[in-house]
């Protein structure tokens, strides 16, 4: 009887002879480089597997994680940190200026609330937002900032990616990549917006060109129960024991698959994604349950979804998440074209507290001086009246426009000059005339923060070098202490 055989095949066989010396060889040397080392070099070693160990910037940076706290829609500066006594003085009179907005407007339209100076540093802070304003000396407001266009799409992208039209990196991606994390059991890069993705989606966090394990974890933080804040959270079939076995029959397999495949990135991703979730069963479910907190601390935050959200930051840093990014309400709350006086109240009572006492509780945690926190919208509004126009506001003649002229950003702790207001709009609020502070100088200057030249944390790909900042932005040396 003839049998048939087929030819045989090396990645058929366990190991060829060239594999076999080559990794006999390194492996002894690494015998002997861990017992130059010592016992712990090769647990290090295995731990810098991750793409999310822990890395050193390029200079020692004064911040070592990030909350930015997303403001979604475009809130008033002249309504909240930019007051503008001139602008009150010709309301409801046409302003002797032209001013170029996206949509017809009218009369100056002056603030409805009023303004108090706070703290030492003595800046004027919005009755909207009086526990902010109690921590105005860790606070410097830039005053200055400005976009390139009035539309919501391209200007988050803007903020978030430093690139209006194609997709990039985020911010937080950006900063995971430069300097891992501190908790493999946790993502590096979380993001929590309640009621689902806000315009552009999950490019808001996206890691485009980077490997996937860098992109921002989405998290629904309208649902209040662990189980449905996180799915799947937990395996109520098969013990960690028997999971952990599974992954490491899955992850053998996809490693071959991979190597045949020169490592693509997607199966890279995937392949990491599994390890993550497997650990998130770890730490995940304690981070998100903010019943442990102290009833004075809950009560310090106040109730609502930003006071647990930003509870719930404050627990995911403590457990070396690198980048938390907190979008405040549902669609685009600060998009306030028609009844800003009762929306913009309504919106600040949701989150004054709850940053008051994040700011709070970071400085009485020693946290602050290494956690940057960032305020602020992708831009701000035009302080003259937006008139009725068909789709828009309503037929009311009391809400503003979007304006990416001049807006208003705050950021504290983390290495920040506090108790400081930098630049300045003109006299009506609209346009950065005094030190104007474009979107890629507030990341170069974030960047720097966090130990990084914004110009040299960079990724290779399609034949160029990207970078957060495309190829702009300038450090802002004076808002750094």
């Amino acid at each position: 009887m003839k049998t048939n055989f087929h030819a045989p095949r090396l990645e058929d066989l366990f190991l060829t002879r060239r594999d076999f010396l080559q990794r006999c060889g390194i492996g002894f040397g690494a015998l002997g480089l861990s017992t130059m080392l010592g016992q712990n070099a090769l647990a290090d070693a295995m731990k810098m597997d991750s793409p999310l160990a822990p890395k050193q910037p390029y200079f020692p940076g004064t911040a070592k994680r990030v909350i930015h706290i997303f403001a979604n829609g475009g809130p008033s500066q002249v309504d909240t940190f930019d007051p503008k006594p001139e602008l009150t003085k010709w309301h409801g009179k046409q302003l002797p200026v032209q001013l170029r907005t996206e949509r017809k407007t009218g009369t100056a339209f002056g603030t409805p609330y009023k303004f108090q100076k706070y703290g030492q540093s003595g800046i004027e802070v919005s009755e909207l937002f009086p526990h902010v304003a109690e921590s105005i000396d860790d606070i410097a407001v830039i005053r200055s900032m400005h976009a390139d266009v009035p539309n919501h799409e391209p200007s988050l992208m803007l903020m978030n990616c430093g690139e209006a039209r194609l997709p990039r990196p985020s911010m937080g991606s950006w900063v995971t990549y430069g300097l891992g994390t501190e908790n493999q059991n946790l993502p590096g890069f979380i993001a929590m917006c309640p009621g689902g993705y806000p315009i552009q989606e999950s490019q808001n966090w996206q890691s485009a060109f980077l490997p996937g394990i860098y992109q921002g974890t989405y998290i629904n933080t309208k649902n209040t129960d662990i189980e449905k804040l996180i799915e799947n959270i937990r395996n109520n079939y098969t013990s960690l024991k028997d999971q952990r076995e599974q992954l490491d029959l899955l992850k053998a397999m996809n490693e071959k698959h991979s190597v045949k495949r020169q490592r693509e990135s997607q199966l890279e991703s995937r392949i990491q994604s599994f390890e993550l979730a497997y650990r998130m069963q770890m730490d995940a479910t304690d981070a998100f349950d903010i019943s442990k907190e102290p009833e004075s601390v809950r009560k310090m935050y106040g109730e609502g979804t930003q006071a647990r959200q930003l509870m719930i930051a404050r627990r995911l840093l403590e457990k070396g998440v690198r980048f938390v990014q907190v979008w405040h309400g549902e669609g685009q709350p600060w998009d306030n074209h028609d009844d800003i006086e009762v929306n913009h109240r309504r919106l600040a009572k949701e989150a004054d507290q709850p940053i008051g006492a994040l700011l709070k509780d970071l400085k009485q945690r020693g946290m602050l001086k290494d956690t940057l926190v960032i305020w602020g919208g992708e831009f701000g509004r035009t302080p003259v009246v937006e008139l009725p126009t068909p789709g828009s506001n309503q037929g009311k003649i009391n809400g503003r426009d979007h304006n990416h002229h001049g807006f208003t950003m705050w950021m504290a702790g983390g290495g920040v000059k506090g108790g400081q207001a930098y630049g300045a709009t003109d006299d009506w609020g609209f346009k950065a005339t005094t030190n104007p502070v474009h979107v890629h100088d507030l990341q170069a200057t974030i960047m720097r923060l966090l130990g990084f030249d914004h110009e040299k944390l960079t990724f290779r790909y399609a034949g160029r070098d990207f970078r957060l900042t495309d190829v702009a932005g300038n450090v802002v040396k004076e808002l750094i202490a």
